[in-house]
């Protein structure tokens, strides 16, 4: 998403009195440059969140600080997300720096609501990524009337079913059921 795009999207959402978060990726170079000016460094660790999936081990560490010259619209704090990865087969540690920008102040999101916030995104997100790589949902025809929302949600219900089910491999899944027409109506208990 475009730097032009996201402060469409800020104005937008502040112009209704509501609040955004934005994780501010590589293409928006001026805004990111701005982030990454304030002296992390001297800043406190403000979080750390552990976590495991998908065959990994995760740390991520959160500082935030106020900001009050950034140019972009109701920015009102600055995150920066230290992720640390290691691979638990082989071993592998990656550590990536992740930006954003909220229009929460500090005393309406401290940092460990805004790691949430971020965490929330980053599921979101996940559940896009399945979403086309299974369901190829980018290459997808329908583009009127209700029939992409509709089958949207369709691809969701079968990705949440089959996770709840404690299906780690939705193509996997999918195939699976695919396999048998009793399955899909068994794990939605229909049968």
């Amino acid at each position: 998403m475009g730097e032009h795009t996201q402060r469409e999207h800020a104005a937008y959402l502040l112009g209704r009195h509501a609040h955004y978060i934005l994780i501010v990726e590589a293409n928006t170079r001026k805004l990111r440059q701005q982030l990454k000016s304030p002296p992390w460094k001297d800043i406190p660790l403000q979080g750390r969140i552990r976590g495991t999936g998908h065959g990994r081990a995760e740390i991520r560490r959160i500082k935030v600080c106020t900001v009050n010259k950034l140019i972009f619209p109701g920015a009102r704090q600055a995150i920066q997300i230290k992720r640390r990865r290691t691979d638990r087969k082989t071993g592998r540690t990656t550590v990536k720096t992740v930006y954003a920008v909220t229009s929460l102040s500090a005393e309406q999101a401290t940092p460990a609501r805004l790691a949430q916030l971020v965490k929330g995104h980053w599921q979101i997100e996940a559940l896009h990524h399945v979403r086309d790589t299974t369901f190829t949902e980018d290459a997808s025809q329908l583009r009127t009337g209700n029939a992409p929302r509709a089958m949207a949600t369709y691809r969701n219900l079968a990705i949440g079913a089959l996770k709840l089910a404690g299906t780690v491999n939705i193509a996997a899944g999918l195939r699976r059921n695919a396999r048998n027409p009793r399955r899909p109506l068994a794990l939605l208990d229909l049968v």
